[in-house]
């Protein structure tokens, strides 16, 4: 019995200590901020700027959690094609059809957009245009996180918003659809400075929201993908009876609406719904990393955060570059900026800026 409690005692010890230098080690990689962007950038022009945005989120979530999702999304979306400069936002011109009309985008929420554009109002409001619609988006997804259940972490910020929008083409390039398996995922997602670890990681963001059944129809029609379980399969089948349906269904079957790590229980259950998800575990590759945050949800928060601070940053504008919108669908025209207090949208007053 004793030697039987001292193997016990050793085999635990090692489990920590590899676990502790995994913890150590992803909190030594925490990206540091970009040129132009600080972690205090608006402390003296809009000290009250994280507040406004987390009291505002609070009361969304209290009505609908599944807000919280949308906006995560939001983010994702908007760095991924051409960097976090807020141009997912922007409603299509005579130039052509915006980010929002691509085929990925079309089923990011619509109230999404609109609770980002009451943040801004409530932001200018009380502290002028000195920030972003991009900042707002970072803010408002890093919030999703934490009062959904996820970590609470501190973003860089200073991005200027984008006066254009990617193509649709651009946008259909950057954004790997959920049929992806894992390698196109870590080669897409490699060209923007990821490792296979921030993939894994941030993909964990699908522990929150919903799909539609369009996302997943090759997995379960016209057979069950054997890569999936069959009780989730029956399941799934009762929610899309047809190829054609298009209901949705919870990413996580287990904990729908908290951020946590019960995504990666999902995947080691064969119960993925994407084949990007499912194929996280398939892969040797990656299996591993899907095996270490089902076990530990610590490491997953500390990964995940990393990764997020990471895509935050990808091709910013800062400093002088793009501008500060005034609407957050729509670009700046001729410098004019429409003042906090005279934005009816039927009667609106201009002053130069």
């Amino acid at each position: 019995m004793a030697m039987t409690f001292f193997r016990a005692s050793c085999l635990a010890t090692l489990l920590f200590l590899l676990l502790s230098c995994n913890l150590r080690a992803s909190v030594a990689q925490t990206p540091a901020p970009a040129p132009g962007l600080s972690y205090t950038f608006y402390r003296t022009t809009c000290p009250q700027l994280e507040s406004i945005v987390r009291t505002e989120l609070q009361n969304v979530f209290n009505s609908d959690i599944g807000q919280a999702a949308g906006l995560l999304r939001l983010h994702f979306h908007d760095c991924f094609v051409q960097g976090c400069d807020g141009s997912v936002l922007l409603d299509g011109s005579a130039s052509g059809p915006s980010e929002k009309d691509a085929p990925p985008n079309l089923t990011l929420r619509a109230q999404a957009f609109v609770i980002i554009e009451n943040l801004r109002r409530l932001v200018q409001n009380a502290c002028n245009r000195t920030v972003s619609c991009s900042d707002l988006t970072a803010l408002a997804a890093r919030d999703a996180v934490f009062l959904s259940g996820g970590p609470n972490y501190s973003i860089p910020l200073g991005r200027r918003d984008g006066t254009t929008f990617a193509t649709r083409n651009a946008t259909l390039a950057n954004l790997p659809p959920p049929t992806a398996n894992t390698t196109t995922l870590l080669t897409s997602l490699s060209t923007k400075g990821f490792t296979p670890t921030d993939v894994v990681a941030l993909s964990g963001g699908h522990t929150i929201g919903i799909a539609h059944c369009s996302s997943f129809t090759r997995r379960i029609f016209p057979t069950r993908d054997p890569t999936m379980d069959q009780t989730f399969f029956n399941n799934l089948r009762l929610t899309c009876p047809t190829n054609v349906t298009d209901n949705t269904t919870f990413m996580d079957i287990r904990s729908p609406n908290v951020f946590d790590n019960r995504y990666y229980v999902d995947l080691m259950n064969r119960q993925g719904l994407f084949t990007s998800d499912q194929d996280l575990y398939t892969d040797s590759r990656t299996r591993g990393i899907v095996t270490n945050y089902a076990i530990n949800q610590t490491l997953f928060f500390i990964d995940f955060v990393n990764a997020m601070i990471k895509m935050g940053q990808l091709s910013v504008l800062t400093g002088t570059q793009g501008q500060i919108r005034s609407n957050c669908s729509r670009v700046n025209s001729n410098n004019l900026y429409i003042l906090p207090d005279m934005e009816n949208e039927g009667d609106e007053k201009l002053a130069s800026y």
